[in-house]
C-alpha cells in the first residue's frame, strides 16, 4: 500500500494536526499537455480520430479512459495492455523534460512544509506515480502514495482520499488537498476535506476553499495558517 517506509514525521496514531494530500497530474507535475500527446501518438498506430482526447482524459482513470476510447468490449487484460503501452509512451516524454513540468513553486513548497504529514492520492497508474516522484527527487517528502487501482471506485467518488487520511491517521476535516480537476475536486469534498484547487488545468473550480494559479500565490501561506484545526 505505501510507496516507501513511513518517515519519522509521519504520524502513527490519530493524530491533532493538520495533513496535506496531492493528487498528481496538474498538482505536482503540469502534465496534461504530455499526456495528450502521448494518447495522440498511441492512437495514431490504430488509425484513431483523438480531437477530443483532452476532455476525455481530464480527472479519469486510466481503465475509464481506454473503455470510453475503445469501447466497453475488452476484456480487463486487453484494457491493462493499453493502458501500459500508452503510459510507457508518456514516462518517454516526460522524462527529459520532467523538472521543467513541475508545477511552479511545489518543490519548494514541499521542502518548507517537510514534517507535515503529506500523501500523494492520485488516478494515475502506479509506474507514473512512481516514475514522477522518484525522478523529481520528491518521492521522500511523502508517507504514503496511493494509486487509482487501488480503490474500486477512482474519483469523483471520495474513496481514496479517505484511504490516505487513514494512512496518515489524520481526521478527514483535518486534510488539505490541492487538486486540479473538477471529478478529483468533488471526491475531496465528498471526503469531507478542505481543497485547494490548482488553476492550471481549468480557469475556475467551483466548490474549492482556496484557488490558486501555483505554489508561488502569496495567499497560500497565510491561508494555509488561518486553517484550524477541527476537534
Amino acid at each position: 500500500m505505501c510507496y516507501h517506509p513511513f518517515k519519522v514525521n509521519c504520524p502513527s496514531h490519530v493524530a491533532p494536526g493538520l495533513a496535506l494530500i496531492f493528487d498528481l497530474d496538474g498538482v505536482i507535475v503540469n502534465s496534461n499537455s504530455v499526456h495528450a500527446l502521448a494518447w495522440r501518438k498511441y492512437l495514431a498506430q490504430f488509425g484513431m480520430d483523438s480531437a477530443e482526447i483532452e476532455s476525455t482524459m481530464f480527472g479519469k482513470r486510466n481503465d475509464e479512459i481506454v473503455r470510453e476510447v475503445f469501447g466497453d468490449n475488452l476484456s480487463e487484460e486487453e484494457v491493462a495492455a493499453h493502458g501500459a503501452a500508452k503510459e510507457a509512451i508518456y514516462r518517454e516524454m516526460m522524462r527529459p523534460q520532467l523538472e521543467d513540468n513541475l508545477v511552479p513553486g511545489v518543490r519548494r513548497f514541499l521542502d518548507r512544509h517537510d514534517g507535515t504529514p503529506m500523501a500523494v492520492a492520485s488516478n494515475a497508474e502506479r509506474p507514473n506515480v512512481d516514475f514522477v516522484l522518484e525522478q523529481s527527487g520528491l518521492a521522500a517528502h511523502f508517507c504514503v502514495t496511493f494509486d487509482g487501482a487501488q480503490v474500486e471506485r477512482p474519483k469523483p467518488a471520495p474513496d481514496i482520499y479517505l484511504m490516505a487520511a487513514g494512512s496518515l491517521h489524520i481526521a478527514p476535516g483535518n486534510c488539505i488537498v490541492f487538486e486540479d480537476s473538477m471529478p478529483g475536486v468533488k471526491a475531496a469534498l465528498l471526503a469531507g476535506m478542505r481543497v485547494v484547487g490548482l488553476q492550471t488545468t481549468h480557469p475556475e473550480l467551483p466548490g474549492v476553499h482556496l484557488g490558486i494559479n501555483d505554489y508561488r500565490d502569496p495567499r497560500l501561506e497565510p491561508w494555509l495558517r488561518a486553517q484550524n484545526i477541527l476537534s
